[in-house]
């Protein structure tokens, strides 16, 4: 059945004898009419799952029959109208997940025939009215979610049909009520995510009926009641997040039906129970972070219904080889920073399931089990912090779902096994402060996902290995500490996103390299204790600390800090070393140059050449132009085959100036290719201007996170760019979608915000001149697999010229251009400043913030405002520590949105905000 759609209408009112009123998981829009007041003999109100908004009319008090009411899942604001009150045959209210604000109105408590009352996840305010302890029916209480304070009424207890209480994700301070203790009906009780103190009343473990019991992210403080070994239905049991202390009571372990115990992040001592587990239900077990010592109980080593287990930070000893077992659906265990000893120990290759194995910070010995190579489902493996010796397995490689791998201090000797290249997926990869010794494998360089590698403190020696300069994902790259030799290659200039770099303690010799002035996006090298010699390149990555990143060389100069000025002899030596370098410089460093020169000779050329030739000429003028591995007459060919001549079922979507295909080249490569509308020979200026400028500002640019232009084809009838492929498309496609919005998760959101931040940070600061993007907006935000982010659609661009008025026509997208482009055509850095703000909004709400950002116009508004006032409630609400991540960049969007541009912050200072703020990496 297709769903209805249009507003609910007035004359609806007619169906005035209507008794029940079903018109959920529909399109509706609007508002509810108010004639629906009229409907008097109405006993069942269905409106859920629409796109209504607007207020809940008053006149819905009238329907003195009604007994269900449920507007859940719409857009509804402002008060819940007290005339509800007077529904005194109300069994069921249902008015969760909508943007209802204002407190809750006491009269509700004159509902006394309610049964179920969900109101979670609003905007409410207030505190929880005492007058709900009259709900003697209720057995349902949904409240989470909202912006509630003050005290939890002891009269709750009162409830004593209550089965559920959540009030979770509040503001709720004070002590837990002693009465809750009398509630022998209750299942569920979650009081998590908000400001309770005091100890946890021992009366809670009274609940005999309970199997959901979550008290976390609180101030408690004070013992683990004993009590709650009486809890026998106990499956779930929260207490993470608080500041409670003592021994964990041994009859805790003999709760039969216990899944999940969490109590990490808390100050408990002693050992853990000695029967944990004996039942074999646990399945999710964290006692991280708190000062708990001995070894693991017995009954742990045979739980083999674990799935998730964190003894991480604490002082646990034992010998790690005989207190673990097999556990075949363990997926993460971590046992870092503790005192585990012994060898590792093969049983961890029969636990399949097992994709996280983290055993850090312990005193393992012995050397790594060639059994390594049954973990295949293993995607991080952290060793680091250990005595580990021997060589690398050979049988490491075959773990290809690797992503990080940790190695570090240990005592690992001899080389690297060439298997270890089949490692494809890693994206982190530490293998320092060790005896490695040979050369660096040279089949590093098929890391084509690899963004952090550190191989110092080992013994490497011989050269850098040019196939490892291909890795232009990687942005921290730290081989310090090693033997290696001869000078540093040229090709370094293809890791394009690399930001911190280490060469130091080494034996390299020679020049350093121009090339290193064409990586804009570096920040920081160090090459300090080589052998290195003449000019400086000119590169701010050269300027940070000088004097202790340049040291221990022997013949450096430069108009830096610390060393002496350049004579005419070196820099003669030095640019005459340079020309036996020329082709390499065309053919990779100057192309940005070379194709905007050739492509503006090719312009003028064919528009004399299209006033001489007739129109019979058959001479088709062709230009294939690349920065990058690919034979432009060949890729040509390939794009148009593999498109089939751009057929649609190829189109991955469409812009102002073309349309973009995905083409799956035969050598298993998958590229973008935008097609413009015209062939590069078309008349029109505006076309040419809007092809050379984003060309132009493509191959000025090399940031991680902003598409990576590969070429220009062009004849007479074709003109494209090839550019990356982002396999995840674009955000506004991925928050418009409830399945795949649900996927991108607030971790994902937060890196999102710090990348679009980092790659405007670098176009407005970094490049010279300036560069300003224009139409920052979702659908100009890619993601690839993992979620990064990549600025994209550089066509309407401006580079801030020196001395220039910088005035221009307007460009952007209506809802997120900066105000002032409405009377002043201006282009400053603070358009794309505000701009951002918008799109920092709409990534935590999930949706463009609309008229959530007039509403600002006033201070208080925007001091007032908070993260539960913008969050995506298709997403659960965030931990504590995710949320005040999630607040420092609702302030800073906010401060984005003024509408003085003076006023705006910066995108450095933003960038440098939520590097420290901000975790999340």
């Amino acid at each position: 059945m297709n769903a209805l759609f249009g507003t609910i209408p007035p004359q609806i009112s007619y169906l005035s004898k209507l008794r029940y009123l079903e018109l959920s998981f529909n399109k509706f829009s609007g508002k509810i009419p108010p004639e629906i007041g009229l409907l008097t003999n109405l006993e069942v109100l269905h409106l859920a799952r629409n796109k209504l908004n607007g207020s809940i009319p008053k006149e819905i008090g009238r329907l003195n029959f009604l007994t269900d009411l449920a507007l859940f899942k719409n857009h509804l604001d402002g008060s819940i109208p007290s005339s509800l009150s007077n529904l005194s045959n109300l069994v069921n209210l249902f008015l969760y997940e909508n943007e209802l604000s204002g407190s809750i109105p006491a009269e509700m408590g004159n509902l006394s025939n309610l049964v179920k009352l969900f109101i979670n996840t609003n905007h409410l305010t207030g505190p929880i009215p005492p007058t709900f302890g009259n709900l003697k029916k209720l057995t349902t209480l949904y409240m989470f979610g909202n912006l509630l304070f003050g005290h939890i009424p002891a009269n709750i207890g009162s409830l004593k049909s209550l089965e559920k209480l959540s009030l979770f994700g509040n503001n709720l301070s004070g002590l837990i009520p002693t009465s809750l203790g009398d509630l022998e009906n209750l299942t569920l009780l979650h009081l998590s995510g908000n400001n309770l103190f005091g100890s946890i009343p021992p009366e809670l473990g009274n609940l005999s009926s309970i199997n959901d019991l979550q008290l976390s992210e609180n101030q408690l403080h004070g013992p683990f009641p004993t009590s709650f070994a009486n809890l026998s239905n106990l499956k779930s049991l929260f207490l993470r997040d608080n500041d409670l202390s003592g021994p964990i009571p041994q009859g805790i372990g003999d709760l039969i039906n216990l899944v999940t115990l969490q109590l990490d992040t808390n100050q408990f001592i002693g050992h853990l129970p000695k029967n944990i587990c004996h039942s074999g239900s646990l399945e999710n077990f964290s006692a991280s972070n708190n000062h708990l010592v001995g070894r693991i109980p017995k009954s742990f080593k045979n739980c083999t219904s674990l799935v998730r287990v964190h003894l991480e930070g604490n002082q646990f000893v034992g010998d790690i080889s005989d207190d673990f077992g097999v556990y075949p659906n363990l997926t993460f265990i971590d046992l870092s920073h503790n005192g585990f000893y012994g060898k590792m120990s093969s049983n961890w290759g029969e636990c399949h399931q097992l994709q996280t194995l983290l055993i850090s910070r312990n005193n393992i010995t012995g050397s790594i089990p060639p059994e390594i190579g049954n973990w295949t489902q293993l995607g991080e493996l952290d060793l680091s912090s250990n005595r580990i010796v021997g060589m690398i397995p050979k049988e490491l490689g075959r773990l290809i779902s690797l992503v990080r791998l940790r190695m570090n201090d240990n005592q690992i000797s001899g080389d690297i096994p060439l298997e270890f290249g089949l490692l494809t997926n890693l994206e982190y990869l530490d293998l320092s402060t060790n005896k490695l010794n040979k050369s660096i494998p040279s089949n590093f360089g098929d890391f084509m996902k690899l963004n952090y590698l550190n191989l110092s403190h080992n013994n490497f020696s011989e050269g850098l290995p040019l196939h490892l300069l291909s890795l232009f994902h990687i942005n921290k790259l730290d081989i310090s500490y090693n033997s290696l030799n001869g000078e540093i290659p040229a090709e370094i200039s293809k890791m394009e996103s690399l930001e911190i770099l280490n060469l130091s303690h080494n034996n390299l010799s020679g020049f350093i390299p121009k090339a290193f002035e064409e990586m804009r996006g570096l920040l920081y090298i160090d090459i300090s204790y080589n052998e290195l010699q003449g000019p400086i390149p000119n590169s701010k990555a050269f300027s940070y600390d000088p004097i202790r990143t340049l040291q221990g060389n022997k013949g450096l100069c430069g108009n830096v800090t610390g060393l002496q000025p350049c004579n005419s002899s070196m820099i003669h030596k030095y640019s005459s070393r340079k020309g036996h370098k020329v082709v390499f410089l065309v053919l990779f460093l100057g192309v940005p140059l070379v194709l905007l020169s050739f492509l503006g000779f090719f312009l003028f050329m064919r528009r004399r050449k299209k006033d001489r030739e007739s129109k019979q000429s058959k001479i088709q003028d062709e230009v294939f132009l690349f920065v990058s591995r690919f034979d432009g007459r060949a890729l040509y060919e390939d794009i148009i085959r593999v498109t089939n001549g751009f057929d649609a079922i190829y189109c991955i979507g469409k812009g102002g100036h073309g349309t973009v295909y995905k083409a799956n080249l035969p050598s298993g490569a998958i590229i973008a290719v935008k097609k413009f509308n015209q062939p590069l020979c078309a008349s029109e200026k505006r076309f040419d201007k809007a092809l050379l400028n984003e060309i132009r500002v493509l191959t000025e640019v090399r940031h991680r996170n902003i598409v990576k232009l590969y070429g220009f084809c062009s004849n007479a009838q074709h003109s494209f760019l090839v550019c990356q492929y982002l396999e995840r498309g674009s955000l506004a496609l991925i928050l418009g979608n409830e399945d795949a919005a649900k996927i991108l998760d607030w971790s994902k959101r937060l890196n999102i915000v710090k990348g679009v931040a980092y790659a405007l940070s670098y176009m407005h600061h970094d490049c010279s001149p300036p560069i300003i993007h224009r139409d920052i907006s979702s659908s100009n935000i890619l993601l690839d697999s993992q979620f990064q982010a990549h600025v994209s659609d550089f066509g309407t661009a401006k580079i801030l010229k020196p001395g220039s008025s910088n005035w221009t026509s307007f460009a952007g997208t209506y809802g997120y251009a900066a105000p002032e482009l409405a009377y002043t055509m201006k282009v400053t850095e603070k358009c794309d400043v505000y701009s951002f703000g918008v799109l920092a909004i709409e990534i935590i709400k999930g949706k463009h913030p609309g008229d959530f950002i007039s509403s600002l116009s006033a201070t208080s508004a925007k001091e007032n405002t908070q993260v539960k006032d913008v969050w995506d409630q298709r997403l659960p609400f965030p931990t504590l520590q995710v949320e005040n991540e999630l607040k420092t960049i609702v302030k800073l969007a906010l401060d984005c949105l003024n509408v003085n541009p003076q006023s705006r912050p910066t995108m450095h200072m933003i960038s440098q905000a939520l590097s420290t703020n901000i975790a999340h990496s």
